[in-house]
């Protein structure tokens, strides 16, 4: 999953003034089981759910979420009751425990706070969901600002989250490092004007993603290096 730079972008290229983090797949390990939700939601309809829809959800809000499953099962098909299902089963199984931060995100968000840097989340969940897997993986009082689907009129890959992040830790998208997994999350950040790098989660990054990035890292861990006084 390494990749180097892209030639038009640079880490350092500016003083990194702020850290806004994507949520689910990037701080915590949701997607797997989300992927779990949606499977057993299909079952209990009677149906498999492809892989290939579930990770065209991926870093997806609910409403375009609707839509990707009435396009892939017809427009009579039961897509509220799927998706809700899905989100109970989901929300079983952060609640039985299982829900996990991912590798790196003690570490790097204990540096940042070292520094001195704020830091956000801007996430296509909604606030509940926002709240609920944060609290559960142990690190909803670590930011300073949370911005979900709730709070902006139009969700990833529009740009709307990372603006109004930037704005409510009072620094320029241009100042900011975004950190995502998605390449919706990947588009909104560059959308915003954001320098972003992307560490993918369950999906692998394409052309598109290393043209778009700074840089694309396996983990957490390997975005601390790049976090300095001088940087």
């Amino acid at each position: 999953m390494n990749a180097a730079p892209a030639p038009a972008h640079s880490a350092q290229a500016l003083p990194v003034e702020a850290v806004i983090f994507d949520m689910d797949g990037l701080l915590v390990d949701t997607e797997s089981l989300a992927m779990r939700g949606l499977a057993a939601a299909a079952a209990g309809m009677g149906f498999e759910a492809p892989e290939s829809l579930c990770h065209a959800m991926i870093g997806v809000p609910a409403d375009q979420c609707r839509l990707l499953v009435l396009e892939r099962f017809g427009p009579d098909f039961a897509a509220d009751r799927f998706l809700a299902d899905a989100s109970r089963q989901t929300e079983l199984l952060i609640k039985a425990g299982l829900l996990k931060v991912k590798p790196g995100v003690p570490e790097l968000l204990d540096r940042i706070d070292a520094l001195g840097l704020p830091k956000a989340v801007a996430t296509s969940s909604s606030r509940a969901k926002a709240d609920l897997h944060l609290r559960s993986a142990g690190i909803l009082d670590r930011f300073e600002v949370i911005v979900t689907r709730d709070d902006v009129e139009r969700g990833k890959p529009h740009p709307d989250l990372f603006l109004r992040a930037a704005r409510e830790i009072g620094r320029t998208p241009e100042r900011c490092l975004v950190l995502e997994d998605s390449y919706n999350g990947v588009r909104a950040a560059c959308a915003a004007g954001a320098r972003v790098i992307m560490v993918p989660d369950l999906l692998p990054p394409t052309e598109e993603m290393r043209t778009r990035c700074a840089m694309i890292l396996p983990d957490l861990h390997a975005v601390l290096p790049l976090l300095s006084p001088a940087a």
